[in-house]
């Protein structure tokens, strides 16, 4: 065998019928990297249709990881290899794969019928089309059939196992050890389709290795930049639970959390409900509106109240949170973005619930909104929500979407201790106890629970008297009421740290906040390695926007600000900050790649 050719990073895009199990074998191919040492970064791109007809380019599901022997921060531009299972998939793939890169395609599913319900009038193996490429046709489906005929799978339980008979040839093309996937195999699946699907794994790997089209293989060391510790792959919805936990913890609370399931927020649900040993508490709702009252009622006695959704869901809690606003309680508010409008494109990516998030209520309603930029940095801002939404006594809007939700990154595991305490402000002595009398720093009121003796006290939607909690009708109480509630919510900002900015100290600045971070600093980071004055920033708090924002923004001659939207947050950055600013703007529920980024730099430069 010849020694592997040594790489320093690999884009792979997996392909096929939503059937076809592309997520598990890239889930798969990016657990044994990351085991590896190699850093990675995974993107699930769904269908949005439930089940499409078998075959079609509707019901394409993809997986696309890079995985690198250094720090990276995206999944990848253009894919490296594209392993394509039908005609389809490779159909609707074929864009997002880098000229003379490998497509690795089964050949069985290129017949009369696949071609038509693929759209396709002519067969691309053979009408030249793929002259750019290496193309590799294997018959995966045939070939997964008699692999596995000895364990008495037939007909469609056969074909079931082609990933693997896929995952096998990608593993011996890069090298990749099958140990782990096999134990995975093992504590997964009974017989007789644990045994089919490693007997599928290990032809697929048989199969590339006795096929002379598989001239070379590759590997990928490594990474040797990151820190050391204990690592595990993490997505961005599995990291906003375990933060959500934490959180409680620190703050010494049970953690409730009521929801009701929508696309793509339902997996916090889902990872939380395996932690109930945890103190942890879970209520799967009749409706959205259920969700967030039992949460905003489990904050009124004592609990840590959360509530996940998107953005249909959140127009439905709307009136609710403006409850939680009048009445002042400390309640999380997950919002995974997803394109719309109405119910939109449930699967896609879509960063356009900015300024719903801001303004999307009736009345005066402010509430701090925090951004998480990757998957591992959900469990830090959904810490932090809980942190704003206790000491402000308010109500924190934490904004994923399906790119960070879904998306997989290596996270190194913090060490508990490191984790900083959630205090609670002690409550006044009883005869000094007003419902709406504040702490004079942060203007919070007393986070009083039933059963209390002598915290007796009026919750509800109508406006209060200061301090007395009372119902107030009074058109001065009125205004003072509103105002206070705005303030308390614009000194959140004093409590930020100074503001990181990465590469120059002047020319042009790019300003990403949420996902967009990603694509950002990486085509900062190649524009610096260029010489280019470029700076790139990342908006975590939204709202209230940091004390130092407009110092920083000064020291720059235009601020480019990329959003998965049509521009939200350069409008909010308009009215807030004096700058020259200059939008880039995608809504075609995939994220932005590198290149578009790094174009928009070097034509603002020219």
């Amino acid at each position: 065998m010849n020694t592997p050719t040594k790489q320093k990073n690999v884009v792979i895009r997996f392909a096929g019928d939503s059937g076809d199990g592309m997520q598990l074998t890239g889930n798969q191919f990016t657990r044994t990297s990351s085991l590896l040492g190699n850093d990675t970064a995974t993107y699930p791109d769904y269908p949005a249709e439930i089940r499409a007809p078998a075959g079609t380019r509707a019901g394409v599901s993809g997986f696309q990881m890079q995985f690198a022997n250094n720090d990276i921060f995206t999944p990848g531009d253009k894919a490296d290899v594209l392993v394509a299972m039908n005609a389809a998939a490779l159909a609707t793939n074929l864009v997002t794969l880098k000229e003379g890169g490998l497509i690795i395609v089964n050949s069985d599913k290129f017949g009369k019928r696949d071609l038509e319900k693929a759209k396709l009038e002519t067969n691309p193996l053979e009408d030249g089309s793929l002259s750019k490429f290496h193309v590799i046709p294997a018959a995966i489906s045939s070939l997964t059939k008699e692999a596995v005929k000895e364990c008495g799978l037939k007909g469609k339980q056969a074909d079931r196992c082609k990933n693997f008979f896929a995952l096998g040839i990608v593993y011996w093309l890069y090298s990749r050890p099958m140990e782990h996937t096999q134990e995975w195999i093992k504590g997964k699946f009974k017989s007789p389709f644990q045994e089919a699907n490693l007997a599928a794994l290990s032809s697929g790997n048989a199969f590339a290795d006795c096929t002379e089209a598989f001239f070379t293989q590759y590997d990928v060391a490594a990474a040797e930049d990151l820190p050391k510790g204990v690592y595990r792959s993490i997505t961005g919805n599995a990291a906003t639970a375990l933060g959500l936990i934490a959180a409680a913890h620190k703050a010494k609370r049970q953690l409730f959390y009521g929801t009701y399931p929508i696309t793509p927020a339902t997996d916090i649900l889902h990872e939380l409900v395996k932690h109930k040993n945890f103190n942890v508490m879970t209520f799967q709702a009749e409706d959205e509106i259920a969700g967030i009252c039992a949460a905003i009622g489990a904050s009124f006695g004592g609990s840590i109240g959360a509530t996940g959704t998107s953005g249909p869901g959140l127009a439905l809690k709307s009136e609710a949170l403006g409850l939680a606003v009048m009445a002042e309680l400390p309640l999380v508010v997950v919002n995974v973005q997803r394109g719309g409008p109405s119910t939109g494109m449930p699967t896609k990516v879509e960063q356009s619930d900015l300024m719903q998030g801001l303004y999307g209520r009736n009345g005066e309603s402010p509430l701090p909104v925090v951004a998480a930029a990757t998957p591992g940095d959900s469990f830090y801002c959904a810490m932090k929500a809980v942190e704003i939404a206790i000491k402000y006594m308010t109500p924190v809007l934490l904004l994923s979407d399906a790119y960070i939700a879904n998306g997989s990154i290596p996270w190194l595991l913090p060490n508990p201790n490191d984790l900083d305490d959630i205090p609670t402000a002690d409550l006044p002595k009883v005869d000094d106890f007003l419902p709406y009398k504040r702490d004079p720093e942060t203007l919070a009121r007393p986070w009083a629970t039933p059963g209390m003796k002598g915290y007796e006290h009026r919750i509800g939607g109508l406006e209060k008297e200061n301090e007395t909690g009372n119902v107030s009708m009074d058109a001065e109480n009125h205004q003072l009421m509103c105002e206070t509630r705005a303030a308390k919510v614009n000194r959140i900002a004093n409590d930020y740290p100074a503001t990181e900015v990465t590469g120059s100290d002047s020319g042009l600045l790019i300003l990403s906040w949420g996902s967009t971070y990603g694509a950002s600093i990486s085509a900062v980071k190649q524009a610096n390695i260029e010489g280019k004055k470029v700076a790139h920033l990342s908006l975590r708090h939204i709202s209230p926007l940091p004390n130092d924002l407009q110092e920083i923004i000064s020291r720059y001659d235009q601020v480019l600000v990329p959003e998965v939207n049509l521009g939200q947050l350069i409008i909010l950055l308009r009215y807030k900050c004096e700058g020259t600013f200059v939008g880039l703007n995608k809504v075609q529920g995939q994220p932005f790649r590198i290149e578009e980024i790094k174009n928009k730099i070097d034509e603002l430069l020219s």
